[in-house]
């Protein structure tokens, strides 16, 4: 330990009494700006605001390992090390910060900021992270330069965020998603410049706040394409078997810019009709977009301009009676699906999840969401393939989501024929305070009170304790018994072969606004 210790300090006195050209200012203003993380926060502030999806999951991971590192340096490992500041006498003067830091050297709290940030950005894109860690790695340095840490008070702090961030990879994993290999190809119409193809643009979707009309935006895409805009106060199905004739006769493909809502319904009249599907995310969180492969706009414009698509499946929950007289005709219709099902206490799980995933994301939304509605909810009674079973929840996913546990986030492909089936036992004692804790401890894979397993279908009958069920976010009347099966591959879905650059993306979408506001302004 005193070989490293002399190591230590001999190299902050290199570092410590080097002259780099033009350095002295600019580190001295760089490590100012990273106190209290605020460097950092500004960064997730600006990717959340100008990117794309993509962005926004960086930059919330970024501030989420952030968060970790600096409570775990603060709050324990500075009050155990103890180990006091470097001596100020080889930092030149101007180096000096006004207001030296009061507590202890070991480790850097800024380099485990630092690092935490540019790590959790990379685990969502190596892009973005291309783009931070370098600023990441100046700030490093510059508490070396201007003589607050050692270099191995560098070192530790650095680890630390390191691990922070890859730690938060436990109860959110990223987004990792290989089309190429996972996903193969589907045949699909060509359509140049959109010529063939019919977009149904539910204006009344996605944030209020646009940069641009969808109709803009598309028109600017793809010229050629016809596009059948549906207003809040417009007939919903009229205008959607007006688009669906309409591409018909075109003899092209079916577009839909619109939330997962509105993809839903546009879907199953695709599927319906045999037209392949344009799906332009318009939406506030557009799940069945992401997970499909088209984060944005222009990556649907490309998919459909090159013909490239694949084919996904499409979950049925079917009832399995003959409706009486006086039933209730949406509890007696096959309701097909592209994201989940639910019956028991998803339904009111959905409703609260979405209204808090924007602010907080999938996982902390659902936790959230999950505490909220257990408090209150009791557990329904039904028999699933011929067993008594007492559930506080039953989730179908049209596909195997990730992560395997608590909070299911994403599918890297849609076309492998099977549900995934989540169940939270209600025969178990303190069940609902049981999932709780196995949830925020990332250990609800091995909880007695959690079920998970992939099925090609599901049989579920004498449902009792509930009288609705949710699907793609929309809530229903539940039927008494209902079978949960598959269309597989039955909807062919545009999705271009190799994913679009969203740095780029966003900086072609900032100049068409730029544009489309000058000529607001001229006209």
């Amino acid at each position: 330990m005193r070989f490293l210790g002399e190591l230590d300090q001999r190299l902050f006195t290199r570092v410590a009494t080097a002259r780099l050209p033009g350095a002295d200012p600019a580190l001295t203003r760089l490590s100012r700006s990273a106190d209290h993380g605020r460097l950092w926060l500004g960064a997730a502030a600006g990717l959340a605001a100008l990117g794309g999806p993509t962005a926004r999951r960086a930059a919330l991971r970024g501030a989420g390992s952030l968060a970790l590192a600096s409570l775990t340096v603060n709050t324990v490992v500075k009050w155990t090390a103890r180990r006091p500041r470097p001596l100020l006498d080889p930092v030149p003067a101007v180096r000096h910060l006004l207001r030296q830091p009061r507590t202890t050297s070991f480790p850097s709290g800024h380099s485990a900021s630092a690092a935490a940030f540019a790590t959790g950005v990379a685990l969502e894109s190596t892009r973005y992270g291309t783009l931070i860690a370098p600023v990441a790695a100046a700030v490093a340095f510059s508490r070396v330069y201007v003589g607050v840490h050692y270099p191995g008070d560098v070192l530790a702090g650095t680890m630390i965020g390191i691990g922070a961030a890859v730690l938060t990879c436990r109860w959110w994993p990223p987004r990792q998603v290989n089309p190429q290999r996972e996903r193969p190809p589907a045949a699909a119409p060509a359509l140049p410049g959109g010529d063939g193809l019919v977009v149904f643009v539910n204006t009344g979707s996605g944030p209020p706040a646009a940069p641009l009309p969808a109709s803009t935006l598309l028109t600017e895409l793809l010229p050629r394409a016809e596009l059948v805009e549906c207003a809040p106060d417009d007939d919903f199905g009229v205008l959607l078997d007006r688009a669906v004739r309409r591409a018909l006769a075109r003899g092209g493909a079916l577009g839909v810019h619109g939330g997962d809502g509105t993809v839903n319904a546009v879907a199953r009249a695709a599927a319906r009709h045999g037209l392949a599907l344009a799906v332009f995310p318009g939406g506030t969180l557009n799940h069945f977009a992401l997970d499909v492969g088209v984060p944005h706009v222009e990556d649907t414009a490309a998919a459909v301009v090159r013909g490239e698509a694949v084919a996904v499946d499409v979950g049925v929950a079917a009832p399995l009676v003959a409706p009486a007289a006086d039933a209730d005709t949406a509890a007696t219709v096959p309701v097909e699906f592209l994201n989940t099902f639910g019956i028991g206490l998803y339904p009111e799980l959905v409703r609260q999840r979405e209204r808090l995933e924007p602010r907080l994301g999938k996982w902390p939304a659902t936790t959230v969401a999950l505490i909220r509605v257990l408090r209150t909810a009791k557990p329904a009674e039904l028999r699933l393939d011929g067993r008594p079973r007492r559930l506080w929840l039953l989730f179908a996913g049209n596909g195997r989501y990730l992560p395997d546990g608590f909070a299911p986030a994403y599918r890297p492909r849609l076309d492998d024929g099977l549900l995934d089936l989540r169940l939270i036992d209600g025969s178990h004692r303190l069940a609902r305070t049981r999932v709780v804790l196995s949830a925020l401890a990332g250990t609800l894979g091995r909880s007695r009170v959690y079920v998970a397993e992939r099925v090609p279908e599901v049989r579920i009958e004498n449902l009792r304790g509930t009288d609705t069920c949710a699907y793609d976010g929309e809530v229903l009347p539940a039927p008494g018994a209902l079978r949960l099966a598959k269309r597989n591959r039955a909807l062919v879905v545009y999705r271009p072969a190799v994913p679009g650059n969203e740095i780029a993306q966003q900086a072609r979408l900032a100049a068409l606004v730029a544009r489309y506001r000058g000529r607001q302004r001229g006209g």
